[in-house]
């Protein structure tokens, strides 16, 4: 009999949930019988998520606030199966001569290290599952490079190397972690670009268009399914085939 590809009855933990895609996530999570941790920035309103089980407000930045909301999520759940390192921050734009010490460090520590203390807060918990997932939104940004950003790029690729040494050690305890790497989402940062900057990335997608914020979710729901039970240390993009010419 074919695998389950519905990860019905996982608590799940998901950062960044404020945002377009964070949103799709819990949402698509929760229709799927999840239960939802829904967690972002202090200040951040989480109130409209309807699907979520519980909210946090935290610093991803922050190892000590990290093992704390981590800690209470986990309580309210009852327990963790999977985290969702979705967090992040992709507005920061300077040529890289003019990079300060300040911005660098804000989109590294967020994008990057935020994703290690999340994964690393939940350890205990993905442990005791037996059937741990971990997944670490990067960006194909990572692999194309994006001028402007080279903070971002930087710490999207670096997702890459830490998914996949958190694979490699985390394995004998029940734990599989993969890389999701969006291309151009239909976000609402994304859709208000002028109309003719849109319409000039789009004529580089193979598929001609942007993706949909439940198509990206729809991936992270089969990557914690039983399906994909015997994927490990994975990368998957998810962006309409942007770049193919360039490879």
């Amino acid at each position: 009999m074919p695998a389950d590809t519905v990860p019905r009855g996982r608590r799940v933990i998901v950062t960044g949930a404020a945002g377009g895609i964070g949103r799709a996530i819990v949402d698509a999570l929760a229709q799927r019988g999840c239960a939802v941790a829904a967690c972002d920035a202090p200040g951040a309103s989480l109130g409209g998520l309807a699907g979520a089980a519980t909210t946090e407000n935290f610093d991803i930045r922050e190892p000590v606030a990290v093992r704390s909301g981590v800690s209470n999520a986990i309580a309210q759940l009852g327990g963790c199966d999977a985290v969702v390192a979705n967090a992040g921050v992709v507005d920061t734009i300077h040529r890289a001569e003019r990079f300060s010490d300040e911005e660098w460090r804000k989109d590294v520590e967020t994008n990057l290290y935020g994703a290690f203390y999340l994964a690393q807060a939940a350890f205990d918990a993905l442990s005791a599952s037996g059937d741990g997932r971990v997944i670490l939104i990067s960006s194909v940004a990572a692999e194309t490079g994006i001028p402007g950003q080279v903070a971002y790029g930087a710490s999207k690729a670096g997702l890459v190397g830490l998914a996949r040494t958190l694979a490699s050690e985390w394995a004998t305890s029940g734990i599989r972690c993969n890389v999701v790497m969006p291309g151009f989402i239909a976000t609402p940062k994304v859709l208000a670009m002028p109309n003719q900057i849109r319409q000039s990335i789009a004529a580089v997608i193979p598929l001609k268009r942007f993706g949909e914020v439940e198509e990206l979710a729809g991936v992270i729901t089969f990557l914690l399914s039983p399906a994909a039970a015997y994927i490990n240390g994975a990368v998957l993009r998810v962006d309409g085939g942007f770049g193919l010419s360039l490879r």
